[in-house]
């Protein structure tokens, strides 16, 4: 399996997942901000979000160097392959998603996205790497997307746009063809994670600059350093620290189990609106929260406990 030729096990990939979707839970809230705070809009916060990320996952690659797993770069033309065909389908995710909640509204657009992610994922994955489910796999997407319709639809105050539908499956499609292409080049063992990631960041922001550029790329606020300070959390946290720690932990974990580690972006998000931003904890958030918690934490020991079996059979002493 990957992980064993890429230096990075198993469980160690889960843990960059979830912390990376817990990241990615926030940024809707630092977004929010961001539009009260200022005029900017939705295309332009996306390029300012991949470009300033850009710039940080590339400083943190020269002053920490390339991943020490990597033996060898891979071809020049490879690189670049890899980077365009990730940065389109990132670019695409976004922007379609930025779209489809403007046409339908937050909740139809996340459940659309999110929800039709993982079996897109699942399909993809099971026709062109032959990774399968099974019983036990199949119940934990049923039960998480279960509890993202609970969580972000039981409020019931949701409106359906076709167009806005239409445009949250593009940008499903955009998701599912960026997560199997990452596990794709993982499965060789010759990715290097941190170039991989800033070539698709590079190839996402200039997919976007002419877009951000006729939206309007410099906004109009009356409080400049709240909202540089906004950026730049953006920026960091769901951007560069999360992007770089999914593309990493994408390259080892089996395809269906990273789209469904990834629904805590909005388990994340709803936590969040509770804790900090005054919103009503209501049942439907709690059930929705404990049905998706309940399947990544069991969808996720079983990757830990196959892993543990793979390296078993090769004969590889492993960890208690």
């Amino acid at each position: 399996m990957s992980n064993n030729v890429s230096g990075l096990p198993v469980g160690r990939g889960l843990i960059y997942l979830v912390v990376a979707g817990a990241a990615w839970g926030t940024a809707g809230a630092a977004a929010s901000l961001v539009y009260r705070t200022s005029d900017m809009g939705p295309v332009a916060l996306s390029f300012w979000r991949c470009a300033a990320g850009l710039a940080v996952l590339y400083a943190a690659r020269l002053l920490f160097g390339r991943s020490r797993a990597l033996a060898a770069p891979a071809p020049l033309r490879r690189r670049v392959a890899r980077a365009t065909a990730t940065g389109v389908g990132l670019a695409v995710f976004q922007t379609a998603y930025f779209a489809a909640v403007s046409a339908t509204g937050l909740a139809v657009a996340t459940v659309v996205t999110l929800g039709a992610g993982p079996v897109l994922i699942a399909v993809g994955a099971r026709l062109t790497m032959g990774e399968r489910l099974g019983r036990g796999g199949l119940a934990s997407v049923v039960g998480a997307l279960t509890g993202l319709v609970v969580l972000v639809l039981g409020g019931g105050n949701a409106t359906v746009d076709p167009v806005g539908v239409l445009l949250a499956l593009v940008s499903a499609a955009g998701y599912s063809a960026m997560t199997l292409l990452t596990r794709w080049w993982g499965r060789d063992g010759g990715t290097d994670s941190s170039g991989a990631t800033v070539g698709a960041f590079a190839v996402t922001s200039l997919v976007l600059l002419p877009f951000a550029a006729a939206e309007g790329l410099t906004p109009h606020t009356d409080a400049p350093g709240a909202l540089l300070l906004l950026l730049a959390y953006v920026a960091t946290v769901p951007t560069a620290l999360a992007y770089g720690l999914y593309f990493a932990g994408a390259a080892v974990v089996r395809s269906a189990t990273v789209s469904v580690i990834m629904l805590l972006e909005p388990v994340s998000a709803a936590v969040l609106a509770v804790a900090l931003l005054g919103e009503r904890l209501t049942a439907a958030t709690l059930v929705g929260t404990l049905l998706m918690l309940g399947s990544v934490a069991g969808l996720a020991a079983g990757e830990a406990r196959d892993a543990r079996a793979a390296r078993r059979a090769r004969g590889e002493a492993v960890p208690a």
